[in-house]
């Protein structure tokens, strides 16, 4: 689609703006990437997106403004370039962006990720020049061309599980001259027709290392995702593939996540009185409060991937002044209560011990001194995935 020239200009001089400050905050440390973020022109990838309001409506719920050029052609343009994930998509239903309606709440399922969080994905996956690379989430496209123009199209090989997703996505991608191989698949299965590939990324999280990805993967590749669970803990962690097909890397730190493959999102869990009704009416003192994992800090962030590895099917939600942990897989439920002194009362019960549990990794996340993401190995083996550290017990992923 041919656009105004002036529409083209504004454009161009909003990237040059973009790439200077990402520069500046040490996003593109690389000229490579610096040019692509010069070259690549987002708008074309964001026709429409929702932006939050400021204030939330009376239900307590997200209200989503739909943004287009048609409706407001300079906020549209300016947030297209500026460091901001555009939601584009809410419960896996496309929006008419010819008569777009405004939305109380929902759950993103597709967006177009802040652009310094692209290229921080695509530096740490180490890609460089005469990588073939496999990108996992195509979304909107705009990392697919960010790509593009640093590898080449013929390098670059990208796969989406939604089709109308992809077909936009495509459109946008062709229309600005790239080519790269698409598909619509599902990212738990990589794109084997176009493997091996010499590095994986991953736009979206899974609850663990899916197979298919390592065995898609030449010897001495990488493989760059996002780790995720039902308690909305993430860590991302770069693996490199070994000769005998194992896998092995470090967790890399920051407070990163990424929309869960559409397979690996957590289910309903129905209403939590259901599930914590029949729970014994005698409590304890929890020796570690839930905050430790709920806090909007970095520290919790990180912990609550590291105590869901010990409560891997547990979903947390709250009524009232009431935390509710319910395990849909064996039937477990607690709750924490507040008793006004400081200190919270559990109640469990159910054959797996859901907050003890969580405790037990506290305890010794606290003995061994609290480390930081980057002291702990992930093993990926023919025995299942562990997560490793010298002063603390093996902590298993799920099965994939």
């Amino acid at each position: 689609m041919t656009m105004p020239v002036d529409l083209e200009t504004d454009a161009a001089r909003l990237r040059g703006a973009m790439a200077e400050e990402l520069a500046a905050r040490g996003f593109l440390d690389d000229p490579a990437w610096r040019a692509a973020v010069e070259t690549v022109p987002r708008h074309r990838f964001v026709p429409g997106y929702y932006l939050p309001a400021d204030q939330r409506d009376g239900r307590g719920l997200t209200v989503w403004q739909p943004v287009t050029a048609a409706l407001d052609h300079g906020r549209w343009l300016a947030a297209a370039y500026s460091d901001t994930t555009l939601i584009t998509q809410f419960d896996g239903d496309e929006p008419d962006w010819k008569n777009p309606a405004e939305r109380h709440g929902g759950a993103p399922t597709s967006s177009s990720t802040l652009p310094s969080l692209v290229v921080r994905m695509w530096a740490d996956a180490d890609v460089r020049e005469g990588h073939t690379v496999l990108e996992i989430g195509t979304g909107t496209g705009y990392s697919t061309a960010l790509a593009c123009a640093r590898l080449g199209s013929a390098c670059v090989t990208s796969i989406e599980v939604d089709p109308h997703r992809l077909e936009r996505a495509a459109s946008g991608l062709h229309g600005c001259g790239y080519t790269p191989t698409l598909a619509v698949a599902d990212g738990l299965y990589g794109y084997w027709p176009e493997a091996p590939f010499d590095r994986i990324v991953a736009a979206c999280s899974f609850r663990a290392v899916p197979p298919a990805l390592v065995g898609q993967t030449r010897p001495g590749g990488k493989i760059l995702l996002t780790l995720s669970g039902w308690l909305y803990g993430y860590a991302r962690v770069l693996l490199t593939v070994a000769e005998d097909g194992t896998a092995e890397g470090h967790l890399l730190g920051g407070t990163v996540s990424f929309m869960s493959a559409r397979a690996h999102a957590a289910p309903a869990i129905g209403n939590p009185g259901h599930w914590t009704a029949g729970l014994p009416g005698r409590s304890r003192v929890a020796r570690h409060g839930p905050e430790r994992i709920t806090d909007a800090t970095e520290e919790a962030f990180q912990l609550r991937f590291l105590v869901q590895t010990a409560v891997p099917d547990a979903q947390l939600t709250t009524v009232g002044d009431v935390l509710h942990l319910v395990d849909v897989v064996s039937g477990s439920a607690a709750t924490l209560t507040p008793d006004g002194d400081g200190d919270w009362q559990v109640r469990e019960g159910g054959p797996v011990p859901l907050w003890q549990n969580v405790e037990r990794v506290l305890d010794a996340y606290d003995s061994a001194g609290r480390p930081g993401p980057e002291t702990f190995t992930l093993c990926v083996h023919e025995g299942g995935q562990h997560l490793r550290h010298a002063q603390l017990p093996c902590l298993p992923l799920p099965s994939p």
